[in-house]
């Protein structure tokens, strides 16, 4: 187990840091089930949205067998701490009825911690940065579009992950948008 503190943590104060969040939908209403957790992340004390990226239709990893996803990215300035972050992310799923019966398989909505800073942290609960956020197009090419100037911890530029990865599934929807 690795985490990486600094002493504003271990004091109780946190500094306001960029937290990077995937959330991604292929059940119902997809646009219903992204725009509802956009707006529970834009109510959620201590956190204040930055930007967001467009919409993207994009093909399913790893269990192939399901529909097609949208996926966002929302870039946010936060003095939350990273565990709290989480809570609130699976708190989200957990509204919008995300069952996680087969893993990797279909999902109402699903909001991922990406990064939060430059923090690094591995436990069972949670590994920041995420642990595969560097070899999916789903995350990245939206993530580049909210922050062009983006950067992995510990993977560089995001601009160069994104010339580096295969991103032929990744549509961007200029008919759909999140409000």
């Amino acid at each position: 187990m690795t985490i990486d503190f600094d002493v504003d943590t271990l004091s109780g104060m946190v500094p306001l840091r960029q937290a990077v969040f995937s959330l991604g939908s292929n059940l119902g209403d997809r646009m219903e089930y992204l725009q509802g957790a956009v707006d529970a992340l834009r109510a959620t004390p201590g956190l204040t949205i930055s930007s967001i990226s467009g919409v993207y239709e994009t093909k399913p990893v790893g269990l192939l067998d399901q529909p097609d996803f949208l996926n966002v990215v929302v870039v946010a300035d936060s003095t939350l701490a990273s565990m709290v972050m989480l809570e609130r992310a699976l708190a989200i799923e957990e509204v919008f009825n995300r069952v996680r019966e087969v893993p990797g398989g279909p999902r109402t909505v699903d909001v991922d911690v990406i990064c939060v800073g430059e923090r690094r942290i591995n436990t069972e609960a949670l590994t920041l940065p995420h642990p595969r956020a560097h070899l999916r197009a789903f995350v990245l090419v939206p993530w580049l579009e909210a922050d062009p100037a983006a950067s992995l911890v510990g993977h560089g530029p995001v601009a160069e992950l994104v010339r580096n990865t295969d991103t032929s599934g990744v549509v961007r929807r200029t008919d759909l948008r999140i409000e």
